[in-house]
């Protein structure tokens, strides 16, 4: 199969899966939990292979992660979310890596390569930001990132690391619905308010703009170096003593 019907092929199948999830699955915890509730010590391990294949169908993660505060409680549902979304992000870098990567090297152009570029020469901090950053697309950069030349133990460390805060957050909120004002729920606003916050900053200072005290250090170098205006000048001038006029003793 040549490398254009490859990558057809990968996303034609990837919009029928996330389709038939859509339309036949119902986007709710609570229907992701009596999918497994009742299983006792197996549901662990019936949940993280089914949340991570529905993530890798577009299903809402955060709604994956609100099941397992619904199932497991706060405690032991955030490593269960966690370890569930790095499967299923690990599961599509692969995917997108082996159907999609040698047809993207052969027909993207100048502009997609240097989008490559990017994330390669980022590396793990790429991937770190993009996971803390608001807004971003989960399931999309999981597969975007398997088109690079990125090492997979790379961004499933950053991946791990860069969806703990959030998970944590979703998960304990889904355990607490009836309950928004308990510590943990009031805790996981508290995370994503300043998720939120620290994401705007990174995305803001990632994009060639300068950090705060970066601008402020440039701002006054520039006023240091900047010529005199003419009004500044003749005031110096009045200020500096003629040639005639005695010299101030010491």
């Amino acid at each position: 199969m040549s490398h254009r019907l490859r990558l057809a092929a990968l996303a034609l199948g990837l919009g029928a899966l996330a389709a038939v999830v859509f339309l036949t699955v119902s986007r709710s915890p609570e229907h992701v939990r009596n999918m497994v509730d009742g299983t006792g010590a197996w549901a662990p391990l019936l949940f993280i292979p089914l949340s991570a294949a529905l993530s890798c169908a577009f299903f809402p993660g955060q709604l994956l992660a609100g099941a397992s505060g619904l199932l497991f409680g706060t405690v032991a549902g955030t490593p269960i979310s966690i370890v569930a979304a790095t499967l299923a992000a690990t599961i599509a870098f692969s995917i997108s890596r082996h159907g999609g990567r040698a047809a993207l090297d052969e027909l993207s152009g100048p502009r997609m390569r240097v989008w490559q570029d990017r994330i390669e020469r980022g590396g793990f901090l790429a991937v770190l930001y993009a996971r803390i950053a608001p807004l971003s697309p989960f399931v999309g950069i999981n597969y975007a990132s398997g088109l690079t030349r990125l090492r997979l133990r790379t961004f499933v460390a950053a991946t791990a690391i860069g969806i703990a805060p959030r998970t944590f957050a979703y998960t304990a909120l889904g355990g607490h619905l009836d309950d928004l004002g308990s510590p943990e729920a009031i805790a996981a606003f508290a995370v994503l308010v300043v998720m939120a916050l620290g994401g705007g900053f990174l995305a803001w200072n990632g994009a060639g703009r300068p950090s705060p005290r970066a601008a402020w250090l440039t701002l006054r170098r520039r006023r240091r170096s900047a010529p005199e205006r003419p009004d500044e000048r003749d005031t110096a001038a009045r200020r500096r003593p003629g040639p005639g006029a005695p010299r101030a003793r010491p």
